[in-house]
Order: structure tokens, then C-alpha cells, then sequence
């Protein structure tokens, strides 16, 4: 149990609203949605002669690369997202090392996820419908080597 104030804030889970992405050599962008920060292991199930008592036997395998997936509004002064895009195809694949951080309310990162060599693989246009007043969100994917978790 929580005695003290310090104790209550530790233990009180974040508010996901709050957090900051930053990717290398682009200007500060705000993203309305980050998903996809998940450390996987593909199994691997073993059965051997008496599986049918003890039932398989199941082990970890490679990890999985996962898929992040960033929404943010369309802008009238272009998107560095298609440009990091678009350079992938001319260039064969430029990785960026992104990181996703939960902050407090002073903008201080508590929980960051850091994507290592991410390289984008998607960069979807927002649907268009003319019975809609929503805001214009793109869409982009990135495929990352793996993803770590630091606690400030």
C-alpha cells in the first residue's frame, strides 16, 4: 500500500496522452497516435514421445520485428514523412533510430521505447470523404530490428 505522496505517484499509471516522438534530422512533428511498441517471440513447439502425457514442449524463438505505426495530421507545409519515404526508394533504406516517450506533466520523459533501425515501409494518405469534418491524418508504418524499454 501507498504511504506517502512520492509512493502514490509511482505507483499511479501514466496518462497516455502525454508523450513526445522524436526521429533524427526532422523537425519537431506532432502525432495524434503511436502504436505498435511490442517485443514478441515468434514459438516453438517440441513434441517428443511422451507429449502425450506431458504435453508439448513450447520455447522462444527469434523475436519478432515489429511494426509501429505513427498517425498525424497533413500540414500545408509538406510532410518530411513522405520525403524519409520517397529517399528510401532512391537511396536503398534509410534507417533512423525513433524513440517514443511517456512524459510527465513537466514534459520529462518517465518510459521511452526506441525503436532501433527503423525504416518505413508505409506512408498511407488519410480517407477523404466530403460528409466528414474530421482532421486529414496520415498515416506511416515503420519496421524496426527491435525495440527496447528504458525507465527514466
Amino acid at each position: 500500500m501507498a504511504d506517502t505522496t512520492k509512493d502514490v505517484k509511482e505507483s499511479y499509471p501514466l496518462p497516455a496522452f502525454q508523450y513526445i516522438v522524436d526521429i533524427p534530422d526532422m523537425d519537431e512533428m506532432y502525432f495524434s497516435e503511436a502504436s505498435g511498441m511490442s517485443v514478441e517471440y515468434e514459438t516453438i513447439t517440441y513434441k517428443h514421445g511422451m507429449s502425450f502425457i506431458t504435453g508439448p514442449q513450447i520455447y522462444p524463438g527469434q523475436i519478432s520485428q515489429p511494426t509501429i505505426s505513427l498517425k498525424k495530421g497533413v500540414i500545408t507545409k509538406g510532410s518530411q514523412l513522405y520525403d524519409w519515404v520517397n529517399n528510401n526508394a532512391i537511396n536503398g533504406g534509410i534507417r533512423k533510430d525513433v524513440r517514443i516517450s511517456l512524459v510527465d506533466s513537466e514534459g520529462n520523459p518517465v518510459v521511452s521505447w526506441a525503436a532501433d533501425n527503423a525504416l518505413p515501409t508505409k506512408l498511407e494518405a488519410p480517407s477523404l470523404s466530403a460528409d466528414s469534418s474530421d482532421a486529414a491524418v496520415e498515416t506511416l508504418e515503420l519496421i524496426c530490428k527491435k525495440i527496447s524499454v528504458e525507465y527514466h
